[in-house]
């Protein structure tokens, strides 16, 4: 199985909605409800910093940066989102798209990745620290999924060749 890393491209979204369905649908990786529309979700992305994982020209995956603030001092800070299509996890695709998405993030000069991730999606915080990533906060009561507080764990990642 040869797992094939590209930039996104505009024609990839109804399969990077696809995917991301799934998980919305999962209440373990995001608080989002709804994909957004494909023009909001495409402005939020950091430039460059958006990809797609293909397992025999099928999309399995995406990953993304996205901007954290509008502020010029964070133009270097973004948050990182990996999703998997639930048919494909477990394969060792997560990773290689976190690694390439590392390498992306140091060429277009952002220089912190944060995570925001549920404590009970424990797969996603083993595939952020065993690509650097680190634990610098517990964030209780976040936010309210279907009327509950939830927690996240936020994680961080600093570059190791932008300093």
């Amino acid at each position: 199985m040869t797992i094939n890393i590209r930039n996104y491209n505009p024609e990839d979204w109804k399969q990077v909605s696809k995917i991301y369905r799934q998980g919305i649908k999962t209440k373990n990786a995001t608080f989002e409800v709804n994909v957004p529309p494909k023009n909001e979700w495409e402005a939020k992305q950091i430039p460059g910093c958006t990809l797609i994982a293909e397992i025999e020209n099928e999309i399995v995956g995406w990953a993304s940066i996205t901007f954290v603030s509008a502020r010029k001092v964070y133009k270097g800070v973004g948050e990182v989102s990996v999703y998997i299509s639930l048919s494909h996890t477990g394969k060792g695709v997560g990773k290689l798209m976190l690694e390439k998405l590392i390498k992306a993030a140091d060429k277009h000069n952002v220089w912190t990745l944060q995570a925001s991730i549920f404590p009970e999606n424990s797969p996603s915080i083993k595939l952020h620290l065993s690509c650097g990533f680190r634990e610098i906060g517990y964030r209780e009561k976040i936010g309210k999924m279907d009327g509950v507080w939830r927690d996240t764990l936020l994680l961080e990642r600093r570059s190791k060749t932008l300093f």
